[in-house]
């Protein structure tokens, strides 16, 4: 395939062929952290593989990579389907131009077209609601480290607002928009105005690398270890080929998540990405220790475990892609909830994934992972709401409750207004679905605190209300069992009536188990189920965990309770914050006080 430029912040392109080996030249510095402390590392596995399991069972066929015919026994049916056709076709082809000049009605009754909308259109970020919004698409942007800027947040509020009622955007759990509502004849022209004002939709769905998250506060952190932004965007701009198409990704097993780390507080929740970037030194160099593996899925979560491997700034993008060849070309392809990258390694054994991996790298070698960790592991998180200096004197960023993460029309151009009155026309959103302001100089703050929109998308929210995280449910998510934004917001100050709390904590929802909601991350973590009431009768319900941490001691939690109908919920929920979390029952607050 041919070489690109990919654009490195200020700095000159680099030039980065996406068909051989790659090593990047630009030097990134670090501000080191005062205290390191040693990387764990896992041990070498002593299981032994045969030659033929690491024979690559993909090959590249005129510029798109295919599996090979002798590994197609037992696949699942989406990787039947991109056998059929390649779903980069749709874009590079041009194929999204004739499909959205087809009527719903003729694109629907053809196997090859109606996988074109169920499936294929993934690969272009768009996502048919079939079940709750017939004829509609949810659409996914590439929104590196959360970064976003106000023309371009107005761009997208004009595209929901002519959809009405069923046009909408939700911050997600990946620093970055969804917006809703969209019909097909619309896409190319979309397509076109998202290029316009540097964006894009490609390659975030299905098989594919998600949106590399990062530090929401990089840049302004005054802890920040290292600005996670350069990185970010560069793995996107590689991924993507510069919103191209990089056909070298876009056949993977499964989706793989990518984030790298920038400060002591974990904001962007290593233990649950593919590939993470630890920041390291080792022989006065910067560079990264490498975690790899973690991921949710219905029949199993994972935490990431240490490759053993550091890599040194330069070498980001070649480990990135060492990797991904690596699971691209050895991955199963089977039943869908066996083929994320944590099964390839179990598979193997880490070390012989190592290898895999090291083989792959320009200089067909990988460091071994280094001691000199510069993430704290005695951190306190900290808490980005609200109102905090930045690293740049006379300035601060200004972090915003979205509730539950959902905004319309409205709303999106009025968070991009108040980001060039008061900032720089800059957003960033962050994983727990809310948006920080930054560069506001401190004689502006009084003003913007002041400013109507807050009292919705409050600085300083209701202290159950900071941490509540919920995915799409079943308004619009044809996988979700129940419903899950207006739930949460209901229970939670159902909840807050009944106990007061005087720490922070962090409830997610989650419709169903593919757990987008990411509930074993939570103090307490609500997935959808149908139950039985007392009466027998099924009903939405929740399967409730308890106990996962983030930051330093970060770790997933358990399932605490199997099956709760939701209107038992509330009660439930005030009994785990009484009893785990310091909770005192308001009625026995108000006898204290008489």
């Amino acid at each position: 395939m041919a070489s690109l430029s990919v654009p490195f912040l200020s700095q000159a392109p680099v030039q980065i062929s996406t068909s051989t080996p790659l090593r990047l030249k630009t030097r990134i510095s670090a501000t080191p952290a005062s205290t390191p402390t040693p990387t764990t590392v896992a041990p070498p596995s002593t299981a032994s593989v045969d030659a033929s399991r690491v024979e690559p069972r993909v090959e590249e066929r005129d510029g798109y990579w295919v599996l090979k015919e002798k590994f197609r026994e037992g696949i699942n049916p989406q990787e039947k389907v991109k056998i059929e056709k390649d779903p980069m076709k749709l874009f590079i082809e041009d194929g999204i131009n004739e499909l959205a000049g087809m009527s719903f009605e003729e694109i629907d009754k053809p196997k090859h077209t109606k996988d074109d909308i169920d499936v294929r259109l993934k690969w272009l970020g768009l996502f048919h609601r079939r079940k709750h919004q017939y004829g509609r698409f949810m659409m996914r942007l590439k929104l590196p480290n959360g970064v976003t800027s106000s023309a371009q947040t107005r761009y997208l509020a004009s595209v929901i607002r002519q959809y009405g009622k069923e046009g909408c955007a939700d911050v997600t759990t990946r620093q970055n928009w969804q917006i809703r509502g969209v019909v097909l004849p619309d896409v190319p022209d979309i397509l076109k105005g998202l290029s316009e004002v540097g964006l894009t939709s490609l390659q975030s769905g299905m098989d594919n690398v998600r949106n590399p998250v990062g530090n929401p506060i990089a840049g302004i952190d005054p802890h920040e270890i290292v600005d996670t932004r350069p990185y970010t965007n560069l793995l996107s701009q590689f991924i993507t080929a510069n919103s191209r198409g990089n056909t070298a990704f876009t056949n993977l097993p499964r989706k793989w998540n990518v984030c790298v780390i920038g400060s002591h507080d974990l904001y962007e929740h290593p233990h649950i990405n593919d590939l993470a970037y630890m920041p390291a030194t080792k022989n006065g160099r910067f560079g990264f220790n490498l975690l790899v593996g973690g991921f949710f899925s219905p029949k199993r979560c994972a935490e990431a475990i240490p490759l053993d491997a550091w890599v040194p700034a330069d070498d980001v993008l070649p480990v990135c892609q060492a990797v991904l060849e690596a699971y691209r070309d050895l991955g199963n392809r089977g039943n869908r909830q066996k083929t994320r990258m944590m099964w390839l390694i179990d598979e193997l054994g880490i070390e012989v994934f190592r290898a895999e991996v090291a083989k792959r790298m320009p200089q067909r070698e990988l460091e071994r992972a280094s001691s000199e960790d510069l993430v704290q592991k005695q951190w306190e998180r900290r808490d980005y709401l609200g109102v905090h200096p930045q690293k740049q004197e006379g300035f601060s960023f200004v972090g915003l409750h979205i509730p539950v993460g959902r905004v319309q029309a409205d709303d999106m151009d009025e968070l991009a207004r108040l980001a060039d009155k008061y900032g720089s026309g800059e957003l960033r959103l962050t994983v727990e679905q809310n948006i920080i302001i930054p560069n506001v100089e401190n004689s502006r703050l009084e003003a913007l605190l002041k400013e109507p929109l807050l009292d919705r998308f409050s600085p300083q929210p209701p202290i159950l209300m900071k941490g509540l995280v919920a995915c799409t449910g079943n308004q619009f998510c044809g996988q979700a069992i129940i419903e899950t934004k207006a739930r949460a917001m209901k229970v939670t100050e159902e909840v807050g009536r009944l106990v007061s709390v005087g720490q922070p904590v962090r409830m997610h929802w989650t419709g169903c188990p593919n757990s987008c909601g990411q509930v074993q991350v939570a103090d307490i973590g609500f997935m959808g189920c149908m139950t039985r009431d007392e009466n027998g009768k099924m009903c939405e319900g929740a399967d409730v965990f308890l106990g996962g941490k983030i930051g330093s001691d970060s770790h997933l939690g358990d399932i605490y309770k199997k099956g709760v109908p939701c209107k038992n919920l509330v009660p439930l929920v005030a009994e785990i914050l009484v009893n785990h979390f310091g909770g005192v029952r308001r009625e026995r607050e108000e006898e204290a006080d008489d």
